[in-house]
């Protein structure tokens, strides 16, 4: 899979997750937001504020499909993503182990993406800084770190949704009237069965918005119960429209704020991958 894809289906499950790099992000947005009392759709959009404000550590069983209709072709990778912050600093990882393409066998395919302030991360020869994005790819046997930001500093905030946001609306951590200024934004009644404790978000991307080349829709499915997203589905603005590529995340059996070894979030880069390929933030393409 294109790297550049992935590093954005990154970005969808930290926001989807609702992760924040400084605990003080998720407050912040409080104060700056009013919340129209008789606004359905910004009583939910807070709520899912609420909720993720207050994540200390998240883990779930992730699914991520990749469908391009032009091809007539789709991936399934299947995996855990583990999330934990404390003492304004975090730390996530995301490990797919299976792959399945097209109409074959899924088949044994790891793959980590793990997100960590480089002094976290095995890297003793490299004198980097800030915060990076590692990718293993054990099938080819090759590693990668992108410098995601530079290293804290007072006058600029680091907070994923920051990040992000190059990439991506920010639902639920954005101002509802910024949000509407780039999409149209409606709550969408469930009438399939089983739907009833969803709560599903759709956005359309308006004709002048800053996402007009990126996106077409996007769609979320909040878990009424937990109050965070359960489903995100986004159609790509290329190819044309009514072919555009399809990324759809599910976040299953989640595990919210029970509590997570750290181990999960060290790793090694095997002896016999190759030298890591190192792309500061200045030499990325978005």
């Amino acid at each position: 899979m294109n790297n550049q894809i992935m590093i954005r289906a990154t970005f969808i499950v930290l926001w989807a997750a609702g992760i924040c790099w400084a605990s003080e992000c998720t407050r912040t947005s409080h104060k700056q937001q009013e919340i129209p009392k008789d606004d359905p759709l910004s009583i939910i959009l807070e709520k899912l504020n609420k909720t993720t404000s207050s994540l200390k550590s998240y883990q779930s069983q992730v699914e991520y499909k990749f469908s391009q209709p032009v091809l007539d072709s789709e991936s399934l990778r299947k995996g855990v993503l583990y999330y934990a912050r404390s003492g304004g600093t975090s730390a996530l990882s995301i490990n797919f182990n299976t792959l399945k393409q097209d109409d074959e066998k899924e088949q044994k395919y790891i793959e980590q993406y793990i997100i960590l302030d480089v002094a976290r991360m095995p890297l003793p020869d490299l004198e980097l800084k800030g915060i990076w994005l590692a990718h293993l790819d054990y099938q080819i046997k090759e590693a990668k770190y992108y410098q995601l930001a530079e290293p804290n500093d007072p006058n600029k905030s680091t907070d994923v949704f920051d990040l992000a946001s190059r990439n991506l609306p920010m639902l639920g951590f954005s101002k509802t009237v910024d949000l509407k200024k780039q999409f149209d934004v409606k709550l969408v009644e469930q009438k399939k069965a089983g739907s009833e404790n969803f709560i599903q978000v759709h956005l359309k991307v308006k004709p002048n918005s800053i996402y007009k080349d990126d996106y077409i829709t996007i769609d979320f499915w909040i878990d009424e119960k937990l109050g965070l997203p359960a489903k995100i589905v986004a159609v790509k603005s290329e190819p044309e429209p009514p072919f555009g590529d399809i990324e759809e995340i599910k976040f299953l059996k989640p595990k919210v704020n029970r509590g997570i070894d750290k181990k999960v979030f060290e790793f090694k880069i095997p002896k016999d991958f190759g030298e890591p390929q190192v792309t500061p933030l200045e030499r990325r393409v978005k």
